[in-house]
């Protein structure tokens, strides 16, 4: 099915934002170097036992891993729903490795991303394929495939969601950031908004120039490296209802921001995915995704050809958005 047919199957309200996202969403990034990866490697555990580790291309029948179970790495972990491949207690890891986001502790990043299948459960074999610093996960259902790839690094992209349908609609997927996190009105891109800068400059053959858009971050006040963004393809945001917040741009006019402090609603077309870049990669400016609805990959992406604007720690009152969660019924 083509892209087109997907995108209009989208639920009206998210239709309404449409260009606007795609505007903004960015590619998954990783980091510039194999040291922000450096012995990481996933284990796929339940019940505090390792049901699946090192090197492995499974599959394990259903119902051995239970309702859910966690997958464990050096840098990050979190616990996978078996019916809907949701996640729960997504976060960073204690670590003194190369580019960590943490300091002193763990560093809880989202609460909860859940999928809404409209009654539809996956009930197949879960296939598990790890590899390096890599994990690839995937079950169907009838009429329902979901697939989730994952890295075990301090920072980049690390993490991402694929929903597909055969009837071809688009999965509403509901991110709910840990306690303590939150969404920011990045002051950074505010300020160059609208600046045209330069990408990849020294390779003439992939050098192109990038206009400087809002950006939406996530950070927390514990960790001044501490910070990431929602990345989506061929995916909408849903504006959410009474959350609307007044950010100053750069000619000290107001932009009415529509953007809860711990949740944001994805709309996500059948083959699309929806998933997080951290770190520096977070606060890059680069060129949107292409509309991959087959076979994406959560792959390397090369720093270094991008202009980094870094957000402004600890993050200002005014740039934080409220209130928490959306006061409308935002069902499909």
């Amino acid at each position: 099915m083509s892209i087109h047919l997907k995108l209009s199957a989208l639920h009206p309200l998210a239709m309404a934002v449409v260009g606007s996202a795609l505007a903004l969403a960015a590619p998954l990034a990783q980091a510039a170097s194999s040291k922000f990866c450096e012995g990481g490697g996933f284990s796929v555990v339940r019940a505090g036992q390792p049901v699946v580790s090192g090197d492995r291309d499974v599959r394990l029948p259903a119902g051995t891993l239970g309702q859910t179970f966690t997958v464990r790495g050096r840098y990050v972990q979190f616990q996978v729903v078996a019916a809907t491949f949701g996640i729960q207690d997504y976060r960073f890891l204690a670590s003194n490795a190369p580019g960590t986001q943490t300091v002193g502790g763990d560093a809880p990043v989202f609460e909860a991303k859940i999928p809404d299948h409209r009654g539809r459960v996956l009930a197949g074999d879960v296939l598990v394929e790890i590899k390096d610093d890599s994990i690839e996960l995937s079950r169907t259902g009838t009429g329902l495939s979901m697939k989730i790839q994952a890295k075990d690094c301090t920072q980049g992209g690390l993490f991402q969601m694929e929903p597909e349908r055969a009837d071809g609609t688009a999965t509403r997927i509901r991110h709910v950031l840990a306690a303590g996190t939150f969404y920011f009105d990045n002051p950074n891109f505010r300020a160059r908004e609208g600046d045209v800068v330069p990408f990849n400059p020294s390779d003439p053959a992939r050098a192109t120039t990038v206009t400087v858009a809002p950006r939406i971050n996530w950070a927390n006040d514990i960790s001044p490296v501490f910070v990431g963004r929602d990345s989506a393809q061929v995916a909408t945001r849903v504006i959410p209802a009474g959350c609307d917040n007044q950010i100053r741009r750069r000619d000290n006019t107001f932009a009415t921001v529509q953007h809860c402090g711990r949740e944001s609603i994805w709309d996500v077309a059948s083959g699309g995915r929806m998933g997080m870049v951290t770190g520096e990669d977070g606060t890059e400016v680069a060129p949107p995704p292409t509309n991959c609805v087959q076979n994406c990959q959560a792959q390397n992406r090369v720093r270094g050809g991008a202009v980094v604007l870094g957000f402004p720690f600890p993050v200002p009152a005014d740039v934080r958005l409220r209130p928490d969660f959306s006061t409308g019924n935002l069902t499909p």
